[in-house]
């Protein structure tokens, strides 16, 4: 089942990502081509106030073109070790600090064309501080029990997969 790459070709270069199309060879010799989003590693927290409440963002995603739920996410800058970004892109987004923060796992958003990986940890935290956003965020923040997150869900009010697989890896974790 492995495609042998026999040419590759950068078409693109931006901020953060990139995007190349490979020429492939089948395993029966065939010739194919596949187009590849290369993005660097990312992180995405969720996080638990002392209330027992859930921190959560909106902001507004170009992409879709509307206002988006999310976990709170950032890429992972060069050198940078996974848990700083995870700690640092809860800070900016959301002014809490973590009590404590744990790995879960690691997903891959959309293995048939990008090699994006989303580093998912857990985060219990405290009263917050100061947001320190990115020049070009508009962020707003969102408290839910876990039973109002589960009906966000159940409602299709929740739609971005790194939220969801956080959400489905911190039900099946023992994290109490």
């Amino acid at each position: 089942m492995y495609e042998k790459t026999v040419g590759t070709k950068t078409v693109f270069e931006g901020r953060i990502l990139s995007v190349d199309v490979l020429e492939v060879e089948l395993p029966d010799g065939r010739k194919s081509t596949r187009e590849i989003v290369r993005h660097g590693v990312a992180v995405a927290v969720i996080a638990r106030r002392r209330d027992g409440r859930f921190v959560f963002i909106r902001q507004f995603r170009k992409a879709l073109e509307r206002v988006c739920f999310e976990v709170m996410a950032g890429n992972v800058d060069p050198g940078e070790a996974v848990e700083t970004a995870a700690v640092r892109e809860l800070k900016e987004e959301t002014g809490y600090e973590p009590d404590s923060l744990r790995f879960l796992s690691s997903i891959y958003p959309s293995v048939g064309y990008c090699d994006e990986r989303i580093d998912i940890f857990f985060a219990d935290v405290h009263e917050p501080g100061e947001t320190d956003f990115d020049h070009d965020e508009y962020i707003e923040t969102v408290l839910l029990t876990e039973e109002e997150m589960d009906a966000m869900i159940r409602d299709g009010k929740v739609q971005d997969a790194k939220t969801l697989a956080a959400w489905q890896l911190y039900k099946q974790a023992s994290l109490d």
